[in-house]
């Protein structure tokens, strides 16, 4: 947009004569001509003309306007390095531009002549954009290895009055135009470039995509200029309908809920660039690439090209643990997780999901999912999450959720919930004759929260780039209960059985490309639970494969953690990388009556890759923290496994 309006303001000739200057090379040159300041006048009110009929804010092919002022020489590269005497730059100008020009600063000496050029352009490109519309390099010529150029800066245009002819007053609060911003104000280009931009993106975003805004019944005096500023909305454009171009079992129906994109909507031309990250947030489409709009008849309608990916999932994981220090004939212990998912039933978007776990000798843990998106034809979005975990014979949680999301056009999603946690103990045998509050409660905890998802991530499953970030609270009502098993029972009288806890939750990830097939991560994880009385069994686990590698799974209780990673990722293909890694954590233990925190750290590698059967992951790695404070390979951590899509 910018080029546009230099192009209008510069003069052609001036800069055709810069251009051949250093092929003629004439001694003299004679002075600037009177004529020319006529000249000058003239040149901007034919750009003020243009304005009429050449509106610089097209909705539809931002690219097609100039990428550089016209009659200027195009930028071209620099030739290979050539020992050379550089040549001095010296500007003359009268008195007064001279005292304009000090305040900016271009390089007086040029190594080349295509430097040359450049530096005076660059300078007259500046003046121009600071209201000295007239601004021009008039004369020069090469002398004893000089360049001298006759600079004209003349004085700074400004607006008298820009008024208002024919914008609504929706255009007016969204666009931020004031008819005070442009009286007795430098008239500079970007100024009113700005303006054009926010009228017309309200415009694209009513049903308007071909809105364009111009200048009207101008008047130019004296360096001073006055003009109406008018809005040609062109034609109502609404949706027609998406077709979707590939081999996939998505239906269209699915798409246009998803994307909020419905037939007779007026056209928005923020959802259809929007639409594209989104349909990559979802892991069972490949999209191949950008949407097409095709207009006729008033009407938009949409091609979305995207493919069935493997994206259904069955895995299995495999750890080994070393046994247990001074535990008598014990082997390693294996670990296992098993997943299946099942996604975009067909062609729906619902999802189904189950997760089972066995973390150490007597412990396991089951996860449930169902997704169901479209809740009655609306863009809502409807999962329920069930969890068990239970701690060998101390405790078991069971902790439902139901939860509604929408999905915001701007790679966003926005969350809200409701939970429950229902925490029981196992076994009392060591809950009596207690003269002090015990680590672990019967407790159930009833919350309401919400979440907020943005994901421009270029890849679900491989990210090169991008940047994912995620966040939850939730407030809710904490009740301990009394367990019979538990002498004596007058341990409850200094506990408050009812309270209100608050538990909170950060997720950042960031991905960066380093060399062409080198990836670093960067991620920080946290989480933190606030109430007077908290149990182990009210904590966050921390230790394995998915968080804090070197440990155990879940071998450390938390009320409060974060956990810092940064990861180094080769990928050999586009499913295949080896990997560096290095995690971090600060973790705090409130328990009634006792306080501990500790800094774990964890490192090793990896590598994960395709094959035909699914993808292999294999990771070693060692750790080091209070409770495990050498680093010994008798205390390492192998974990491999085989995740298998279809």
């Amino acid at each position: 947009m910018q080029a546009f309006f230099s192009f209008l303001f510069l003069r052609q000739t001036s800069f055709r004569k810069l251009k051949t200057a250093f092929s003629n090379f004439p001694n003299n040159q004679q002075p600037a001509t009177s004529n020319q300041t006529a000249q000058r006048y003239k040149v901007i009110a034919a750009f003020l003309v243009f304005a009429l009929i050449l509106p610089a804010a097209q909705a539809q092919n931002p690219a097609s306007l100039p990428t550089q002022p016209s009659g200027l020489p195009p930028a071209q590269p620099k030739p290979p390095n050539v020992p050379a005497k550089k040549i001095p730059l010296k500007l003359r100008a009268s008195e007064a531009d001279r005292m304009v020009l000090k305040k900016y600063k271009f390089r007086r000496d040029a190594p080349d002549s295509l430097s040359a050029l450049q530096e005076i352009r660059g300078l007259i490109l500046a003046l121009q954009k600071d209201a000295y519309l007239t601004a021009s390099a008039d004369t020069f010529f090469l002398k004893n290895d000089t360049l001298f150029v006759d600079m004209f800066v003349g004085q700074p245009f400004k607006w008298v009055a820009l008024t208002n002819g024919n914008i609504s007053e929706g255009l007016l609060q969204k666009s931020g135009f004031k008819e005070r911003f442009y009286r007795n104000r430098p008239f500079k280009p970007d100024d009113f470039v700005k303006l054009q931009e926010r009228v017309v993106e309200y415009a694209e975003d009513s049903g308007y995509p071909f809105a364009s805004v111009k200048l009207d019944s101008i008047r130019l005096y004296n360096g001073q200029i006055q003009a109406v500023a008018k809005v040609d909305r062109g034609p109502l454009i609404t949706f027609d309908s998406i077709m979707v171009e590939g081999r996939t079992k998505t239906k269209a129906k699915f798409l246009s809920r998803y994307l909020q994109i419905r037939p007779g909507q007026p056209y928005e031309h923020r959802k259809v660039e929007s639409s594209y990250q989104l349909l990559r947030q979802l892991p069972y489409l490949n999209v191949s690439r950008r949407p097409q709009v095709r207009f006729a008849e008033n009407k938009a309608r949409l091609y979305y090209f995207i493919e069935d990916r493997n994206a259904n999932q069955i895995d299995a994981l495999i750890g080994v643990l070393p046994p247990d220090e001074g535990a008598a004939n014990q082997k390693p212990l294996l670990i296992w997780e098993g997943n299946i998912n099942i996604r975009n039933i067909k062609g729906t978007g619902i999802q189904l999901g189950l997760q089972a776990r066995k973390v150490d000798r007597n412990s396991q843990i089951l996860d449930a999912n169902y997704l169901q998106p479209n809740i009655l034809g609306s863009p809502l979005e409807m999962g329920f999450n069930f969890n068990l975990y239970k701690q060998d014979t101390t405790f078991i949680n069971i902790k439902p959720r139901l939860q509604f999301s929408y999905y915001t056009t701007r790679y966003g999603k926005i969350t809200f919930f409701g939970e429950t946690r229902n925490s029981r103990l196992l076994s009392t045998e060591n809950l009596k004759n207690l003269t002090a509050i015990p680590e672990f409660a019967d407790v159930k905890y009833t919350a309401l929260g919400g979440a907020y998802l943005w994901n421009n991530l270029d890849d679900f499953y491989f990210p090169r780039k991008g940047f994912l970030a995620t966040g939850q609270v939730a407030l809710g009502n904490k009740v301990i209960s009394r367990n019979a098993a538990i002498e004596p029972q007058s341990i409850y009288d200094s506990l408050k059985l009812r309270s209100t806890q608050f538990t909170g939750s950060l997720r950042l990830e960031n991905y960066s490309p380093i060399g062409k097939n080198g990836v670093l991560l960067a991620r920080l994880r946290s989480e933190t639970v606030q109430n007077d009385q908290i149990f182990r069994n009210d904590m966050f686990r921390l230790g394995g494969l998915n968080l804090l590698r070197g440990f155990n799974d879940f071998e450390f209780y938390a009320s409060t953690y974060f956990l810092g990673t940064l990861e180094y990722r080769f990928f050999t293909a586009e499913d295949s990388y080896l990997l560096l890694f290095y995690d971090q954590a600060y973790y705090e233990q409130k328990l009634p009556g006792s306080y501990n925190d500790d800094l774990p750290l964890g490192f090793g590698a990896g590598v994960s890759f395709g094959t035909p059967a699914g993808v292999f992951q294999f990771i070693y790695s060692v750790g080091k923290s209070e409770l495990q404070p050498n680093l010994s390979l008798s205390n390492s951590r192998v974990h491999f496994g085989l995740a298998s899509k279809f």
